[in-house]
């Protein structure tokens, strides 16, 4: 397998409802591994993260979705778009290519069931 090394923004949501969120870059990863081998190096990376405060560090992220790509449109939403599921949220199946993860794209790592609720209701509170 060849190794194509990319650099990707993981866009760490703690709350939709409060927008708290935080960018973390990586660099080198290798857009051939599985979206299911990306997330658990990200579970297990997050923990030890210098530099991050520990309610991000201690959150259970479990689902990836693609919020922006180089020289692509940008969403309006503040965290992440509610839109587009089925083509921008990450299946760990896939590889990181396959599901369209390219050179400077930023995804966000939030709780599935977070984001299920926020998308029923989608109201900020500030």
């Amino acid at each position: 397998m060849s190794s194509e090394k990319v650099t990707i923004t993981v866009r760490l949501v703690r709350s939709f409802e409060h927008r708290n969120f935080r960018p973390v870059v990586y660099h080198d990863v290798n857009v051939n591994q599985s979206v299911k081998e990306f997330l658990n190096f990200l579970q297990n990376d997050i923990p030890s993260k210098p530099g991050l405060a520990p309610p991000f560090k201690k959150y259970t992220y479990d689902a990836l979705k693609i919020i922006h790509q180089a020289h692509g449109a940008k969403t309006n939403d503040l965290v992440v778009s509610l839109d587009n599921d089925d083509q921008l949220m990450l299946k760990e199946a896939s590889t990181l290519k396959e599901a369209g993860v390219a050179h400077e794209t930023e995804v966000a790592f939030f709780k599935r069931e977070d984001y299920e609720t926020f998308k029923k209701n989608p109201v900020a509170i500030w």
